[in-house]
């Protein structure tokens, strides 16, 4: 049953039920996820780091990111990390802000393989953003008019307040624009780094966008195996406004919406309800305990920072 703008969230969640067997499978894709981001720090270091110390960094990481938005928290742990193993300050500065370069690269690259593959298979993202924008002309349609007005007054200050912070921090945005050249074109010298970079960092992407898919396929009657591709973008479509507003994710705008996204994909809001909450917890708030134990591991190797190898 497609969803529809006007229908409750909650109507037709009586009980929780799950296909329980793809459990292991989403907690083993959330811990890849980890293991890639540790990847990709690496080889946009330039260095070899300990995996299993670099992992659990990112997992401290993302335990921070819960509380700072725009991955402000991952990027300093990650900034520390690299610094307490003997890396200069300016030069993990450059590193971590490249890497966040290279994420969105890796993201873009990724995404246009979901449209191209779901293009000749039939499913993908067009599908999705013409369902959400049909639906939002609805929901727009059958807001009284205060509501309507307010909703639009939100979304302008929203953005003034993003345009301020921009216009007031512009020395700021400068400098971290010139850090991220000059990262990106050391990088570029690197080739292998490089590729292993955008692999990595589109690694991680990829395998929570089919943690996504298969919390989707968990829900009995929520979506069939042949609608892999459009799960996919909604994903991509439902994490990337989300991420949009800077806002603090753990306050609801990703999981609205990933509901919102899987509703353009016509997965009932029932159905849609009971696979985000099952994604988020696995992916996003079960490794938060994870993250705060890694961090009491990190300080005691961390204690003395390691001296930078010989050039």
């Amino acid at each position: 049953m497609p969803w529809s703008a006007g229908e409750p969230i909650s109507r037709g969640v009586e009980t929780f039920a799950l296909h329980w067997g793809f459990l292991p499978v989403l907690i083993l894709l959330s811990v890849l996820h980890y293991v890639a981001s540790a990847l990709a720090l690496q080889s946009v270091a330039g260095r070899r780091l300990p995996l299993r110390e670099a992992t659990l960094t990112q997992f401290t990481a993302a335990a921070a990111n819960r509380l700072a938005p725009g991955g402000i928290g991952a990027a300093a742990v990650n900034v520390r990390y690299l610094t307490c193993r003997g890396v200069p300050a300016p030069r993990a500065i450059a590193s971590v802000t490249a890497l966040q370069a290279a994420t969105a690269l890796g993201d873009l690259l990724l995404f246009l393989a979901v449209l191209t593959v779901g293009h000749w298979t039939g499913g993908g993202g067009a599908q999705v953003l013409t369902a959400l924008g049909s639906h939002t002309a609805q929901t727009a349609d059958r807001l009284p008019l205060p509501w309507l007005l307010a909703a639009i007054g939100t979304v302008i200050a929203l953005v003034a307040f993003a345009w301020w912070r921009m216009r007031g921090d512009s020395g700021r945005l400068i400098t971290t624009l010139a850090q991220t050249l000059t990262a990106m074109a050391e990088l570029l010298r690197r080739p292998r780094d490089l590729l292993v970079t955008v692999t990595a960092t589109a690694a991680t992407t990829l395998v929570l966008s089919l943690a996504f898919a298969l919390s989707v396929l968990a829900v009995p009657g929520a979506s069939a195996p042949g609608e892999l591709m459009t799960l996919l973008a909604a994903y991509f479509i439902g994490a990337a406004a989300g991420s949009a507003l800077p806002v603090p994710a753990a306050i609801g705008s990703t999981e609205a919406a990933l509901i919102a996204a899987l509703g353009g994909a016509e997965v009932s809001a029932g159905h849609a309800l009971q696979a985000v909450v099952l994604f988020r917890a696995i992916t996003y708030w079960a490794p938060v305990p994870v993250g705060l134990f890694a961090t009491r591991a990190l300080r005691r190797s961390q204690a003395e920072p390691v001296p930078a190898p010989a050039q």
